[in-house]
């Protein structure tokens, strides 16, 4: 339901040879950084990140307040620490979900052919050209807003992608000598299915999901900021910019522009690390 994956990947292969050099691992180094603040945010954030501080509300950056503080005069830096917990793990619930269904229901549609084979590849085409974002919302509308809500709800919207990344190299690995050789020795399609075929083409899907994880963290980005994900006093990412935005109107632009930048940031990082796995989960498939 999202072009971003394939917009990176082509964009990955116009530039390989960074993939390998300063830009991969000045990627690398900023995910471990923004995975050991998220871990260490207990120890290391200076103040609980939803205390309120009346005497204190939009005060600029300084000694007391490295990012300075929002409309309620709580710590940016450290809702931006705790923040990045909720950001950072989130996503891959998402993924959790996309894979547990998707892959189960390609590998299925490819081996038996036929009707189920036709009927999977129209229905996931449909849910592909459906927008993600969309029926994320309108999921939710049944389910309820939060944290739990929106990863359900993004976990359906992804997976028919995976399903059908699934179902294409599934039905390429089908048509393999040893498979049939393994039906000849009698072992059923069940038991081909789970110890021969989905191993093989885990590699392809797990590299697709890798790529997909910063397009996942933007979406449920984007969901807190809609008001549908997290609900405050959560230091959400995505919250903290919609809730940022009544500050600029006082000439603060640090509660929006700082967790935007940090959004931007993880997501390029995800994706740039994210297509070099995938490239090397793509090898270790075709070796």
């Amino acid at each position: 339901m999202t072009l971003s994956g394939s917009l990176v990947a082509d964009a990955a292969v116009a530039s390989g040879r960074w993939r390998n050099g300063p830009l991969f691992w000045g990627a690398a180094s900023v995910l471990a950084v923004l995975g050991l603040a998220a871990l260490a945010a207990p120890l290391i954030a200076p103040y609980d990140p939803t205390a309120t501080d009346f005497d204190s509300i939009l005060a600029p950056p300084g000694i007391e307040h490295l990012l300075g503080t929002d409309q309620l005069g709580r710590d940016i830096l450290s809702r931006i620490l705790h923040g990045a917990r909720t950001s950072l793990i989130a996503p891959l619930g998402v993924l959790a979900i996309a894979l547990l269904l998707g892959p189960v229901l390609g590998v299925v549609a490819a081996w038996r052919g036929g009707w189920l084979d036709a009927v999977v590849s129209r229905a996931t085409d449909a849910l592909i050209a459906f927008p993600g974002l969309l029926f994320a919302v309108l999921t939710i509308a049944v389910l309820g807003t939060g944290v739990a809500a929106s990863v359900l709800a993004l976990g359906l919207a992804y997976f028919p992608a995976v399903a059908k990344i699934t179902r294409s190299a599934a039905r390429a690995e089908r048509q393999r000598p040893y498979i049939e050789a393994y039906r000849v020795q009698g072992m059923g399609g069940a038991a081909i299915c789970l110890t021969r075929l989905l191993p093989r083409v885990m590699p392809i899907v797990l590299g697709y999901a890798v790529v997909l994880f910063g397009d996942v963290l933007m979406a449920l980005a984007s969901l807190s900021y809609l008001g549908f994900g997290s609900q405050p006093p959560s230091s959400d990412w995505g919250l903290m910019v919609a809730e940022g935005q009544f500050a600029m109107l006082e000439g603060a632009m640090a509660p929006t522009l700082v967790p935007g930048a940090m959004i931007a940031i993880a997501v390029v990082a995800f994706n740039i690390v994210g297509v070099r796995i995938a490239d090397r989960l793509g090898r270790v498939e075709h070796s």
